[in-house]
């Protein structure tokens, strides 16, 4: 399959309305077929790494800790407060008591033991994925650009087109 154009991956299912039996017909070839095999290993073994149990763990101890459930309903609270003001800007009559309050909670919610024990592990499973999906975008090519640390192209924003190798 690696010797085979890579456009055969998309242009190798064919479909088409059956009119006698009401529903879509696919063929597919051998290597979709293959790709969609090897694609649901690769998520099962993402679902059963150590990342994704830790963090699924880590989500479950967040969910019933009560306290931290308390203050991040009041910080999401304070939230809107502070979107209304965005609206207004300095000009609001609370702008600064809310600006204030809001990151105060924030503050506090990010203190929280279960908070940032499950910040670590969702960075973890984030970094995970990130990996994998480099891996895969550049065994294709490596001037395919990958989202990186959450954000979409972080490491290079030129406009040419040439995949950030020319340093524009």
């Amino acid at each position: 399959m690696a010797n085979k154009p890579f456009s055969c991956l998309f242009f190798c299912v064919v479909s088409w309305y059956d009119k006698d039996s009401g529903g879509e017909v696919v063929l597919a070839t051998t290597e979709i077929v293959d790709v969609l095999d090897l694609t649901e290993e690769l998520a099962e073994m993402i679902v059963n790494s150590e990342e994704m149990i830790n963090y699924i763990e880590k989500k479950n101890h967040l969910k019933q800790d009560t306290h931290a459930q308390t203050v991040i309903k009041q910080f999401e609270s304070l939230k809107e407060k502070y979107e209304d003001v965005q609206r207004f800007g300095r000009y609001h009559p609370d702008y600064n008591k809310i600006m204030k309050e809001t990151r105060l909670k924030k503050r506090e919610v990010d203190m929280l033991e279960s908070v940032a024990q499950f910040k670590i592990a969702e960075r973890s499973l984030q970094t995970l994925l990130e990996q994998v999906t480099e891996s895969i975008a550049h065994s294709i090519s490596p001037q395919i650009m990958v989202p990186k640390d959450g954000a979409i192209m972080t490491d290079s924003s030129c406009g040419c087109g040439s995949g950030g190798s020319c340093g524009c």
